[in-house]
């Protein structure tokens, strides 16, 4: 799908029409309101993955994936032992809806107290890993090490890793598959760059990302797909609903045509960018959006208990 592309900041602001959600492809730059909108119908009909026989019921989560809703907290290089301990009583304390699977990302050399510290409610998750098996890697962390310390995921391909560290495209699958390989859920995280999305690359982008992965990668089964639009990582400025829905749809959509129709299905596609307490549940209330990666949020516990419980969200009546 392609429609004609807008400037960032009239994305952002004022009530929009299916034809501002753009920043994708040009190739039908030339296209009316109606001609758009009949094309985003039509994709999004073809998209809905068989949803018919899924219809829901009073009580389900609906979701155009059949996977459980996701939520990791990406700690990043934020923390101490004392603030640490307060997050992680915080979230032993906090009340979670049972349908979600939380996941936290804390720094390395925290991840053995948090381990110990958190309840089992909530997995673990490395926020890297080496692309093989250790050694000597000076400042690296191993899939054996994030095991053996009670780690059961890794983030990786996160912006910060792909735009400050320099890690390509194909660097990331080749950690992604020996990940996979060794027994580790893999966070694997895409999205484009503003100036990317002004110039209508967002979809390229994107597909680019995940094809890397998919050439990489020897199973989809341990695998959650986070969208995060890079102009939204840390600024404030969140992609609306739709924005996010509309590359929702278009990852999955080409999840059924490159890989398969059931790893399109069971695939997590979650989001994240400047998710918080405030925006996460009409995010949420979105078909293809299955969970979130949270960032700053995920330091707060009350606020990442908020942004957990927004399944509720999702939760319709038949």
């Amino acid at each position: 799908m392609a429609v004609a592309s807008t400037s960032l900041a009239s994305q952002l602001s004022g009530p929009k029409s299916v034809s501002s959600y753009s920043g994708l492809r040009r190739s039908c730059s030339k296209l009316d309101h109606t001609q758009s909108l009949s094309l985003f119908q039509h994709l999004h009909s073809q998209l809905r993955l068989s949803s018919s026989s899924r219809k829901a019921s009073r009580g389900v989560v609906a979701m155009a994936g059949t996977g459980k809703f996701f939520v990791g907290g990406n700690w990043k290089c934020n923390g101490t032992k004392d603030s640490i301990s307060k997050l992680v009583s915080d979230l032993n304390s906090a009340k979670l809806e049972a349908d979600v699977d939380v996941v936290v990302a804390p720094p390395f050399l925290y991840i053995d107290q948090v381990k110990n510290s958190l309840t089992d409610r909530i997995e673990i998750s490395g926020q890297n890993s080496w692309v093989g098996k250790g050694g000597a890697f000076t400042g690296e962390i191993s899939v054996e090490q994030l095991k053996d310390i009670g780690a059961t995921w890794v983030i990786l391909g996160h912006s910060e890793r792909r735009h400050v560290i320099g890690e390509d495209d194909q660097f990331i699958g080749k950690k992604a598959a020996y990940a996979l390989n060794e027994g580790l859920g893999v966070i694997a995280c895409i999205g484009e760059k503003l100036e990317e999305r002004e110039a209508g690359k967002t979809f390229d982008i994107c597909f680019q990302q995940l094809k890397a992965f998919a050439d990489a990668v020897p199973s989809w089964d341990n695998i959650v797909i986070a969208y995060e639009p890079v102009w939204a990582i840390g600024t404030g400025k969140v992609a609306s609903p739709e924005q996010a829905q509309e590359v929702h749809v278009a990852v999955r959509d080409w999840l059924k045509k490159n890989v398969s129709p059931e790893v399109a299905s069971k695939t997590r596609i979650i989001y994240g960018g400047s998710v918080n307490g405030g925006n996460s549940a009409e995010l949420a209330k979105k078909e293809d959006i299955d969970g979130f990666l949270v960032g700053g949020a995920s330091l707060k516990g009350p606020e990442f208990a908020t942004i957990i419980n927004s399944v509720t969200a999702k939760k319709v009546a038949a």
